[in-house]
C-alpha cells in the first residue's frame, strides 16, 4: 500500500470512531496548551528581564572599583561606608590594588573601546528648598554627560557648565520639598549645610574678638553664623522617569542614584571639606597605617565607564584587571539568571508534560480499543498481502494526525490564553498603577513547532505497543473473531 492509502485508511478508522477520537484529542490538545502556556510565560519573564536591563542602559557600562578610603582605612567590606551610608552592594570581580585617582581616570579613558568615564561622588547632606529642611543624597555629575540618566526632563534641562552653581534634581525631591509640579521647582534654589570646613573655621576663630580664647559675642546656632556653612544652587532641570515600554520607571545605567545631582568637581569639593565624623577616622586610620601618605589624595571609590560598544566590555574589563582595578557588569549576572530560568522553564515544562503523558495513556487505549474492534480487518488485509510493517504504520499514522492536530489546537488555545491573560493583567494591575502595557508572555515559533512536534513524539511512542500487538495478530485467527 502507498503512504496516501495508509493515510486515507487511517482518516477513515479514526472517523468511525468520531467520539472516542475527539475525546484522545482532547487530551493531546489540554496538554500542549498547558505546556505552550506554562513555557511562554516563563520565556516571558526572562525577555521582559533581559529588555529591562537593556532599556535601563545596563549592557553599556561597567561599574570600576578602586582601593578607595574605606579599604585604605581597613574597614570591613560588609560595613557601612566612611560618610555613614550603606557600601554599594555591587561586587568586584576582584579586589582592587591601587587607588582611584585622576591619573587612574585619565588611564581608563585611553583604553580602546571606552567612551568616557564619570568618578562616583555622592554623600547624604542637610538640605533646604522651599522652605523644607530635609536631608538627601547629593551626588556629582560629570557636565556636559552623555548618560541616558541625564537625557529625559521633566521640566528645565541639564546644568550649563561645570562650573555653574546649578542642579538638577529627581521628582522625588520635587514631592519631598513641596513642590506641586516638576516646573514649579525650576529657578528655584536649595542650600547644601553643614559645618564649616577645618580651614575655614581654623580663620573665623582667629577673627573673632576674644579675651584668652573665650569668644565675647555668641551670635547663636543658626545657619547664618560660622557654625553652618551653606552653599547655594539653583535648580536648572527636573529628571523626569520613562512611564512607557520596558524601562518605564528606575535609573538608567550603574551610576548611583541621588536626588540632588552637582557638577562633579563641586560635589567631590564638599565631600572632601566636610568630612562626616566617621570620614575623618577613616582617613586618619589610612595615614597611619601607610596605605596614605600626608599629601596623597585618596581617589574614589568607584567610577562608571562606559564603552562605545556592549561587545567592548570583555576587552576593557580585562584591561582594568590588568591596571589593578576591579570591576562589576550587569553581564556577570546574566548567566546566573539565565540559569535560574532555564531550571522555572524546566520545571513549568515539566508540569505540563504530565498532562502530555496522561494524553498518551489515552492514546494508547484508544489505539488497543481500536484492535479489538478491527481485528477481523487486520486479518483479512493480513491474508491478502498486507505486511507486519504496513499494520503497523496504520496505527502510527492514526496516532500521529492525533498528535499533530491536537498540538496544532492546543498551541492556537495557549495563545488566545497569553492573550486574554495579558490584557487582564494590564487592566487589573497595570493600568492602575499607570504603567504601560507588557507582554508576560513570550511565544515565540519555536516553541509552537516544538510542542507541536513533542506531543507528534509522544503520540507515536505511545501506538508502539498497539501497532505492535496488531502486527502480531495471526490471520487465521483474527478471520475467525467475530
Amino acid at each position: 500500500m502507498s503512504f496516501l492509502d495508509i493515510l486515507q485508511l487511517a482518516l477513515r478508522n479514526l472517523r468511525q470512531a468520531k467520539l472516542r477520537a475527539v475525546l484522545t484529542t482532547m487530551g493531546v490538545i489540554v496538554g500542549v496548551a498547558v505546556i505552550v502556556t506554562m513555557m511562554s510565560f516563563g520565556l516571558g519573564l526572562q525577555r521582559n528581564m533581559l529588555d529591562r536591563f537593556k532599556a535601563l542602559d545596563f549592557f553599556n557600562e561597567i561599574q570600576v572599583f578602586g582601593q578607595g578610603l574605606s579599604t585604605l582605612a581597613g574597614l570591613d567590606r560588609s560595613s557601612r561606608g566612611p560618610e555613614g551610608e550603606r557600601r554599594n552592594d555591587r561586587r568586584s570581580d576582584k579586589s582592587p590594588t591601587r587607588i582611584l585617582d585622576d591619573a587612574g581616570i585619565k588611564e581608563i579613558a585611553a583604553i580602546p573601546g571606552v567612551a568616557y568615564v564619570e568618578p562616583s561622588v555622592s554623600f547624604n547632606v542637610f538640605v533646604r528648598s522651599n522652605g523644607k529642611l530635609r536631608s538627601s543624597f547629593v551626588g556629582g555629575a560629570n557636565i556636559p554627560n552623555a548618560a541616558t540618566r541625564f537625557q529625559h526632563f521633566a521640566a528645565g534641562k541639564m546644568i550649563s557648565s561645570p562650573t555653574a552653581g546649578e542642579a538638577v534634581v529627581s521628582e522625588r525631591f520635587i514631592k519631598d520639598f513641596g513642590f506641586e509640579k516638576p516646573a514649579d521647582a525650576i529657578g528655584k534654589t536649595l542650600e547644601l549645610l553643614a559645618p564649616p570646613s577645618e580651614n575655614k573655621k581654623d580663620k573665623e576663630e582667629e577673627d573673632t574678638p576674644n579675651f584668652f580664647g573665650i569668644p565675647l559675642d555668641d551670635p547663636g546656632l543658626d545657619e547664618s553664623n560660622p557654625d553652618v556653612e551653606t552653599k547655594t544652587f539653583r535648580i536648572a532641570g527636573v529628571l523626569g522617569e520613562i512611564k512607557e515600554g520596558v524601562g518605564q520607571g528606575g535609573l538608567r545605567g550603574l551610576f548611583p542614584g541621588a536626588q540632588i545631582y552637582v557638577p562633579l568637581q563641586m560635589a567631590h569639593d564638599w565631600s572632601v571639606q566636610h568630612r562626616s565624623p566617621m570620614g575623618q577616622v577613616a582617613l586618619a586610620l589610612a595615614r597611619r597605617g601607610g596605605n596614605l601618605g600626608e599629601g596623597q589624595n585618596e581617589g574614589y571609590e568607584a567610577a562608571v565607564v562606559r564603552v562605545t560598544d556592549p561587545k567592548h566590555l570583555t576587552e576593557v574589563r580585562q584591561k582594568l584587571t590588568e591596571k589593578g582595578f576591579g570591576s562589576f557588569s550587569i553581564v556577570d549576572e546574566i548567566d546566573q539568571i539565565r540559569t535560574v530560568f532555564l531550571i522555572i522553564d524546566s520545571v513549568l515544562g515539566l508540569l505540563g508534560g504530565i498532562s502530555l503523558l496522561v494524553a498518551s495513556f489515552g492514546i494508547a487505549n484508544t489505539m488497543i480499543m481500536s484492535i479489538l474492534e478491527r481485528t477481523r480487518e487486520i486479518g483479512i488485509m493480513k491474508a491478502i498481502g498486507a505486511e507486519d510493517r504496513e499494520i503497523k504504520l496504520i496505527f502510527f499514522v492514526e496516532a500521529a494526525v492525533i498528535g499533530v492536530l491536537g498540538g496544532i489546537v492546543g498551541v492556537l488555545i495557549a495563545w488566545g490564553i497569553d492573550g486574554v491573560a495579558n490584557r487582564l493583567a494590564y487592566r487589573f494591575i497595570l493600568k492602575p498603577q499607570g504603567a504601560s502595557f507588557i507582554d508576560f508572555f513570550s511565544l515565540p515559533i519555536y516553541l509552537s513547532v516544538g510542542a507541536i512536534l513533542f506531543a507528534l513524539v509522544v503520540s507515536i511512542l505511545a501506538a508502539l505497543y498497539p501497532a505492535s500487538r496488531a502486527a502480531r495478530i495471526d490471520p487465521v485467527r483474527a478471520l475467525r473473531h467475530d
